[in-house]
């Protein structure tokens, strides 16, 4: 990924915030050459000493288990909206079109967790997205086998965050009238992420 620097979040909190808004994340290894990728849900941890951690769960047995068991290094790969920006909306014209995008890259070393670790992180993911249910179904509401037969399969993990690279590419490039008439053709649009990235943009113009 490119790295410009009017294109890099420097708000931490903003970053945070978008990685517990999009939680879906893509976790890639490797090894000897071969890379893995599995999406996973990400729980964010703010310990003490102001470090953070991730964690979430895997099959057991699969390639990507088998590949972090041999080599720890991770890149947890957070997404979130994104669309075409047309180049016939820019004030002036004569240059390219381009997609605007925000993502979050996260590098650190995974470990896997023990059997009690794992269910109190099943315990708490489950609290997260259950707790807005009209009639939550919590891993204490499940039966006490079923816990058992789930814990067999899945392997917990948490992962030690190393360096955190956010991209919030949101047409900053762009002139103030060209940034207008993006987020105005934008939120004319129906297509996935057009609207939502008009909010994030609109949102940094009255900043």
């Amino acid at each position: 990924m490119y790295k410009i620097p009017y294109f890099t979040e420097q708000n931490e909190e903003e970053v945070l915030r978008f990685m517990e808004q999009y939680p879906l994340a893509t976790l890639i290894g490797s090894e000897a050459g071969k890379s893995v990728a599995t999406q996973v849900p990400l729980l964010m941890r703010r310990n003490t000493d102001q470090s953070l951690s991730l964690r979430g769960h895997m099959m057991r047995h699969t390639d990507h288990h088998l590949v972090f068991e041999n080599n720890p290094d991770v890149l947890a790969l957070f997404a979130g909206p994104n669309c075409y920006v047309s180049a016939s909306w820019y004030e002036e014209r004569g240059s390219g079109s381009t997609w605007n995008y925000v993502t979050v890259h996260v590098r650190g070393t995974l470990r896997f967790t023990d059997e009690s670790q794992t269910i109190q992180l099943l315990a708490d993911l489950t609290r997260k997205f259950e707790e807005e249910q009209e009639r939550p179904q919590m891993l204490e509401d499940l039966s006490g086998q079923y816990v058992t037969n789930a814990i067999k399969a899945i392997a917990g993990f948490e992962i030690e965050v190393k360096e955190i690279y956010p991209v919030f590419k949101l047409s900053q490039n762009q002139n103030e009238q060209s940034h207008k008439n993006i987020i105005d053709q934008l939120q004319k649009r129906a297509r996935y992420g057009d609207r939502e990235i008009a909010q994030m943009m609109e949102a940094r113009r009255r900043k």
